[in-house]
């Protein structure tokens, strides 16, 4: 029997038998102990004893006779009243043997075979008096047809709970199979509240992380193999032509440069992998977001005099997150390096820093043209570019929005992009450190 249902039905179908029966054959010991004076079978044979006795002083054994036939007809069962050395008073027969098997007190009467006999004495001890019941088919003396309801209504409540067990389980199993054989969005949707319900959670959270690890590791995959072959292609044309000895000055400046921008590349892509390869690896550390901005201002106004732009930070209260100092930095820095390369000359970027229904909210605005309202959904995906040819212009790789929206949510935050109507604003929030 390899089926946890067939199981889990047949175990608690036999101990609802069991109890049942059990409790049936108990009980119905008890009423029948004939050791016990307040048992109701005892009590009902002192009584008979009483009426047989009363039968045979007033009418002799007439009297004792019609009496039995009474007792007989009602009871389906016989009585033997005799004296006290165990003459049976009705027909004179020597029954001494059932005054000795009476005082032997066996123990479980109920299993021995033959008639099953009560008796009990007089309280002056001239008279015995035997009940005698012809045995039953076993079953039939303590089990009703109420017994067998309550087995057969157990049944149905046993496949229920069985059922109940085990469907989780048998959606648990479904879920692992089409996982294993790379449905990677396979998963029980429980909402059982029990242990066998936070089993199937845990392997949705399992599932959650596989899937992410995959998911990231092939797009670095393909994003590596794309972005990889434009500047190797472009490191080839410049060590040709440095072998020509033709140009050799910008031959090995274009050299420096694909090699410093390829550096540069390999360098985010760690980022990003590292962000999305080990979320609960994340330092949970007091950050004053308010100075940490400060500083990415002040580290920035050189790379924007370098563009003609400038960079402000306008507002800004103290305010304290949680979380990775380095990994906040990195997403800050990131906005802003991109608004500067987006900010047109004699303008400025705009930095502020507020308090919303207890989140920190990070305000970055340049003033350039925006991006169109198609791309502000794709903005924060990896390498991805708004202009065809952005690698030429400004330098980019198409990261560095990716790097800082992976560094926000993994501190449960949202980053959000708009046009303003001039420029671009990005919005980081962050929730606020209890402490």
């Amino acid at each position: 029997m390899k089926s946890l249902f067939a199981k889990i039905l047949l175990w608690f179908w036999f101990t609802v038998a069991v109890t049942v029966v059990g409790s049936a054959f108990i009980s119905a010991i008890n009423i029948n102990k004939d050791s016990d004076e307040n048992a109701p079978v005892a009590r009902l044979v002192t009584f008979q004893l009483e009426e047989a006795r009363a039968a045979y002083e007033t009418g002799g054994r007439p009297g004792l006779q019609a009496f039995l036939d009474t007792l007989h007809r009602v009871y389906n069962a016989h009585g033997v009243l005799t004296d006290q050395d165990g003459h049976d008073l009705l027909t004179n027969e020597n029954r001494a043997d059932l005054i000795r098997h009476a005082r032997r007190h066996v123990l479980y009467e109920i299993f021995r075979g033959g008639d099953s006999t009560v008796a009990r004495t007089s309280d002056d001890g001239r008279y015995w008096f035997f009940f005698i019941v012809p045995r039953l088919p076993v079953g039939l003396w303590f089990l009703q047809p109420e017994h067998l309801f309550v087995m057969g209504a157990g049944v149905l409540l046993c496949y229920w709970l069985a059922f109940y067990l085990t469907r989780p389980v048998r959606r648990l199993q479904r879920a692992v199979e089409r996982f294993g054989h790379g449905d990677l969005s396979a998963r029980s949707g429980s909402v059982r509240q029990d242990e066998l319900g936070e089993l199937a959670r845990t392997f949705d959270r399992m599932a959650d992380r596989l899937e992410t690890l995959l998911s990231a590791e092939r797009r670095l995959l393909l994003d590596i193999s794309h972005e990889l072959r434009s500047p190797l292609a472009r490191l080839g044309v410049a060590i040709e032509l440095a072998r020509s000895g033709d140009s050799l000055e910008p031959a090995l400046n274009r050299i420096q440069k694909e090699a410093d921008r390829l550096n540069a590349l390999v360098g985010q892509l760690l980022q990003v992998t590292r962000a999305e390869g080990d979320p609960g690896s994340l330092r949970r550390d007091p950050v004053r977001l308010d100075e940490l901005v400060e500083q990415l201002v002040d580290d920035s106004a050189i790379e924007a005099a370098s563009h003609g732009c400038a960079v402000k930070y306008e507002e800004h209260v103290p305010v304290t997150v949680a979380g990775d100092a380095e990994l906040l930095r990195r997403a800050v820095e990131n906005v802003i390096r991109n608004a500067i390369r987006h900010a047109p000359r004699d303008t400025a970027v705009e930095v502020k820093l507020a308090r919303s229904n207890g989140n920190a909210v990070v305000e970055i605005r340049d003033r350039g043209p925006g991006v169109p309202e198609e791309a502000l959904a794709r903005l924060f995906d990896p390498f991805y570019r708004v202009e065809t040819d952005r690698n030429r212009i400004s330098g980019g790789i198409g990261l560095g929005l990716s790097i800082a929206r992976r560094a926000v949510e993994l501190h449960r935050g949202h980053i959000r992009a708009r046009n303003a109507q001039p420029g671009l604003e990005v919005e980081l929030e962050l929730p606020v450190s209890a402490g």
